[in-house]
This record gives C-alpha cells, structure tokens and sequence, in this order.
C-alpha cells in the first residue's frame, strides 16, 4: 500500500454498483462505464494480474476515463504494483473520474484439506508424467549439444596440443641438460678438491677451503628458500626450472596458456556431463543398445 490521506472525490456510489463473483476460479468485476452507461465485466488473474493492468484495461474499454485509482477504506492509495489477490482481500474504494464506488469483494470459499491434498496429487502426477514422456527427449538433445560442444574444443584444441608438445619436448630436454650439467660441475669439483688434497697440497690446507665450500652451498640452499617459499627437493627444484623454461618458451612461440587452460577446463566439464547424462538412466535404451553405444 502506498499511503495517500484524502483522496479527492465527489460521488460516493452505493457498493451495487460494482460487484464480484467468481467464475470458474477467477473473480470477475462489473462495473457501469461512465460514458456509456453500460455494465461491463472484466475478468482478471488474481496471482498474475496487478492493480495498475485491472485499471489500465478500465480506462481502455472507455475512452472517456480521464481518472482511475484504488483507495482503501482508511483513504490510502492503493499501489499500481499490488496485486489483485492482495487487493480482493478486503474492501475497498474504486475511483472513476469523480466518483468512488464501494466495493466488497466476496469472501473466497476456501479449499478443503482434503481437496487441497488431491490437488496437489494431482499437479504432482502431471509433472512426473511430463517428466516421463520428455525426459528421454530432453537427454537425447542433451547429449546432441555436449558431443558437439566436445567436437568443438577438440578441434581447438588440436593445434594447442600439437605446440604444447614441441614446447614440452624442448623444456624437458633444456632441464634434463641442466641436471646432467650440474652433475659434471659436482664431478669436477670433488676431483680438484681430491687432486689439490692429495697432489698439490694437504689437508691441513685443504680443510678450511672444503668447510667455506660446504658453508657456501648450504647458503646457496637457504636464498633459495628464502627466493622460493620452497625447500631444496630435488624434484621439485626440477619441476620449477621445467616451468620456467616451458613459460618461457611459450612466450617466444605465442602459445597461449591461458587459453589452453581454459578450452582443457571446458573441455574437462563437458565430459563430466556427459558422463553424469549417461550414467543414471542410460537414455532408457535396451542392454544390448547401452553396450555398443559404450
């Protein structure tokens, strides 16, 4: 409701001359248009239909309606956003250029609990039997949509898949060249420690040089913790020098990672469904036809 006091009318028409029943579950109000003195009824969809519509077609039935308006008893202006079942719950005041008419709507016979039940049965059968007779239908296109939707990525991502493989390739054979060039380096280091111990020089000499070497590298190991967030695991260092260098390629051949990732992503969700689609009813097809379509 939307508050008004005083609505400005002359006439007050006794309430006979706008009246409701109900037919057939809709309520219908009659009314005498002003410029043609002649009863008219409309006929409206209480759940559907709202106070502004119920006025606008009055004032389209009779070009000589300058004014409609709702009020309620209390003088408010009833919103053109209400709904007619709210309005139909009391009484209330209809104004037609400048005269109100008292309306009192009918009281609604209300349904019984046990014909309420049986109602709701019922809309529950007509919806399990819809389901029934569209379900398969509705499955058949289903799977159509997401066998062509998996045609469709498939095919982008081909070409995407081919360069991955090459970028792959190439970053795996660059890491695997590291670690084999980081083991020569730690050969070569412990012969020329050994040489210079046992031919050059002793190990009274040798020894601080070992420790300085040893406390460097565990130095080395502790910036890179402290560059990473990440312990020194040798298979994880591997991985993280993998994804450098296969970033980096990327970025000289354009390969677009994001969207590879994505169109993966799609392509990922897309099964899913279809296997989900497939799986609880199997489209209601015979034993024999379920094997050979898997």
């Amino acid at each position: 409701w939307r508050g008004r006091e005083g609505a400005p009318y002359s006439t007050l028409v006794p309430s006979d001359e706008v009246t409701i029943n109900y037919r057939h579950g809709l309520p219908v109000i009659t009314l005498t248009l002003p410029t043609r003195s002649e009863r008219c009824r409309f006929t409206v969809k209480p759940m559907v239909t709202t106070v502004g519509a119920f006025l606008q077609d009055v004032q389209r039935e009779d070009k000589g309606i300058e004014r409609a308006e709702v009020f309620a008893t209390d003088g408010s202006k009833v919103s053109d956003a209400t709904l007619m079942e709210v309005l139909l719950m009391n009484d209330f005041k209809l104004v037609v250029n400048n005269t109100a008419y008292s309306v009192s709507p009918p009281a609604k016979e209300m349904l019984s609990s046990e014909h309420a039940t049986e109602m709701e049965d019922i809309k529950s059968l007509v919806h399990r039997l819809f389901v029934a007779l569209h379900l398969e239908d509705h499955q058949i296109r289903k799977e159509r949509e997401l066998l062509q939707k998996l045609d469709h990525l498939k095919e982008e991502l081909l070409p995407l898949e081919e360069m991955k493989a090459r970028i792959t390739d190439r970053a795996d054979a660059k890491t695997s060249r590291l670690l084999w060039v980081g083991l020569a380096l730690m050969s070569t280091q412990g012969g020329a420690l050994a040489w210079l111990t046992w031919w050059v020089y002793s190990w009274d000499i040798m020894e601080p040089v070992t420790y300085f070497i040893t406390y460097g590298s565990a130095m080395a190991f502790y910036a890179y913790f402290v560059l990473t967030k990440q312990d020194y695991i040798y298979p994880d260092a591997k991985d993280r020098q993998f994804l450098h260098y296969f970033y980096q390629k990327s970025k000289k051949q354009h390969f677009n990672v994001e969207r590879y990732n994505k169109l993966k992503e799609d392509l990922a969700e897309a099964e899913e469904s279809l296997r989900r689609l497939r799986q609880p009813l199997h489209l209601r097809l015979p034993i024999q036809e379920i094997n050979d379509k898997d």
